[in-house]
């Protein structure tokens, strides 16, 4: 008797073994994915709460630093005052790092002698020529009139360099204006927008709050020279002591505290993320509205010192 082998029934399931372990390899896939995905989200929204916390905290220094300057305490050596110094403080499980400077150490857009503005943008490495370019490019963009200065730029000048606008014909608002000026770079912007102000409304710089590059920009101030009056600033500081004098008699030095102060409080959180807040405050007289805030922003830059941790930027 012939023997019948039922090949059709035994193929059939193999194929339905083969669909199962390929179903079942399709939802583990999918499984996978939707952990990781979750996994990510969780992530990503750990990262947005961390955002808002450091810039909560860093804008918590912002009024902590402005209530210190309220309120006085000038026998205190521990209190702060515009004076450069960096404060450590702790707000919302945040270590911050706050500095209060006298906003008269910066090189004023709208009232710095021609002279100083043009050794500092020399100091940032343009040379002598494109210096007095921009100095004069500087002082169209400011002034009422259309008259153009031998290497400066009005109306026309911007339109051959296919720019869309001119001129604003008045002093500068704000520091960011200065990228609109014809012959500024970013780059070039970048490295002078720490150096320089539109609040302070004097004609030179105040040596006892101006930064290193500041100084550097002053003539004859050497690397030798700036550095050991910083040296000594700063230890004078500490002790709650006046500043001592700059030791070289240069012009472009203006002298007293502006009421005007730039605030920078960075924060870091416990997962090493932070944030920079920098206020430019002025002070007033006016108990009813005792300060005003000119600027807010978001600078990038390196942690403080003080601060130092591997950490992730929040605001590059």
């Amino acid at each position: 008797m012939p023997i019948v082998l039922k090949t059709g029934r035994l193929n059939t399931q193999g194929v339905a073994l083969i669909v199962v372990l390929w179903m079942l390899a399709l939802l583990s896939v999918i499984a996978g994915s939707l952990v990781f995905t979750t996994r990510t989200e969780l992530v990503i929204a750990g990262n947005v709460v961390s955002m808002a916390q450091a810039e909560a905290a860093a804008d918590a220094g912002v009024y902590k630093a402005i209530s210190e300057l309220l309120s006085p305490r000038p026998n205190d050596p521990l209190s702060w005052k515009a004076n450069s110094l960096v404060h450590p403080w702790e707000f919302g499980g945040a270590r911050l790092a706050v500095m209060i400077a006298d906003e008269g150490g910066k090189v004023d857009l709208n009232s710095a002698d021609p002279q100083l503005l043009k050794s500092l943008f020399v100091s940032r490495g343009v040379d002598e020529s494109a210096a007095e370019s921009l100095v004069d490019a500087l002082a169209d963009w400011r002034d009422p009139d259309t008259l153009r200065r031998l290497h400066g730029a009005e109306k026309e000048d911007y339109l051959a360099a296919g720019l869309r606008y001119g001129p604003a014909n008045t002093n500068l608002t704000a520091i960011e204006e200065l990228r609109q000026v014809l012959g500024m770079s970013d780059s070039l912007y970048l490295m002078l927008a720490p150096l320089v102000t539109v609040f302070s409304g004097q004609a030179g710089i105040n040596p006892a709050s101006a930064a290193r590059d500041v100084l550097l920009a002053l003539p004859g101030a050497s690397p030798f020279v700036v550095d050991q009056y910083l040296s000594d600033r700063q230890a004078a500081a500490e002790q709650g002591l006046p500043p001592p004098i700059f030791p070289l008699a240069v012009p472009y030095l203006a002298g007293g505290i502006s009421p005007t102060v730039t605030v920078q409080a960075t924060a870091v959180m416990g997962d090493n993320m932070y944030f920079c807040r920098e206020a430019v405050i002025r002070l007033t007289s006016d108990r009813s509205t005792p300060y005003t805030v000119a600027a807010w922003r978001a600078p990038t830059g390196p942690v403080p010192s003080m601060l130092a941790a591997p950490v992730t930027a929040l605001n590059q």
